[in-house]
């Protein structure tokens, strides 16, 4: 294993921006650059000033900084540019700084759209939530060819808008339909007050191919439990969170890691956080 230089004036830092910053992202990239023997740094910190921390990043040659809730469409007018996978959702989570110059990318939409990229376009959805991840998964599945599909959310507010923004339809309970593919982006099922519940109905999950759980925490929610016991092929929260964080490390790096070191940063990831 290449030996990491002791942290010095040359070496790189890079960092997230959350309300309520996460260990993951940290302990994913800081395991890399220690398997790699790379002379970068991984620190996460919150906010209150938003153009101050991007002033920042820029003044201090921050390399480059992720982007979480709230952040993700406020950090947009402070950036120079997005990269397609931002422009596609009007929605940022990386900030890569090259030179001064700041660029905006969205990994998580990059990363379901890698996901789902052998579904047959053709397959009937249905997508549970309204918020910046739905976006990314919604706008995911329409530039993958998806044309069928129902949004589910309580909050019209959110829910209509996100549904029509991408052509798909709203409805604000499950629509009595089945559907190939079964999406939950909602805190449903994850550790906490919600943690025994089933996003989908048992007679949904029974009638679907595919189910995809962003929920990252625990890496086995009830839905994604109901789904293996019937035989479904799944997508989890921790394939998205580890993806899209690979994609911000090689934004960052350059460096690509075998698929025995991701392993390894993701399960050291998920195990100390």
């Amino acid at each position: 294993m290449p030996t990491k230089p002791l942290i010095g004036r040359d070496t790189r830092l890079c960092m997230s921006l959350a309300a309520r910053p996460g260990n993951f992202g940290t302990r994913f990239h800081n395991r890399l650059y220690e398997t790699l023997g790379l002379d970068f740094v991984y620190k996460a910190f919150s906010t209150r000033d938003l153009e101050g921390a991007v002033r920042g990043i820029r003044a201090l040659d921050i390399r480059g900084c992720a982007v979480s809730m709230p952040f993700k469409e406020a950090v947009i007018p402070l950036l120079d540019g997005l990269a397609p996978s931002a422009a596609a959702i009007d929605s940022v989570n990386t900030i890569v700084n090259d030179d001064g110059v700041l660029t905006g990318h969205n990994t998580d939409y990059a990363a379901v759209a890698r996901l789902i990229a052998d579904i047959d376009p053709a397959t009937r959805f249905v997508l549970r939530g309204s918020g910046g991840m739905a976006k990314a998964v919604a706008a995911a599945l329409r530039d993958a060819g998806f044309r069928e599909g129902t949004i589910v959310a309580r909050n019209a507010a959110a829910g209509a808008p996100l549904a029509e923004l991408y052509g798909f339809d709203w409805h604000a309970d499950l629509p009595d339909v089945p559907a190939g593919l079964l999406i939950n982006v909602t805190p449903i099922g994850m550790t906490g007050g919600d943690a025994d519940a089933l996003a989908f109905p048992e007679a949904m999950i029974a009638a679907s191919t595919i189910v995809v759980d962003v929920v990252q925490y625990p890496p086995e929610t009830p839905l994604l439990r109901a789904a293996k016991a019937t035989g479904k092929r799944v997508i989890t929260g921790a394939e998205i969170a580890t993806l899209q964080a690979l994609d911000q490390f090689v934004l960052y790096t350059g460096v690509t890691p075998d698929d025995g070191q991701i392993a390894d940063a993701a399960a050291f990831a998920r195990a100390q956080t």
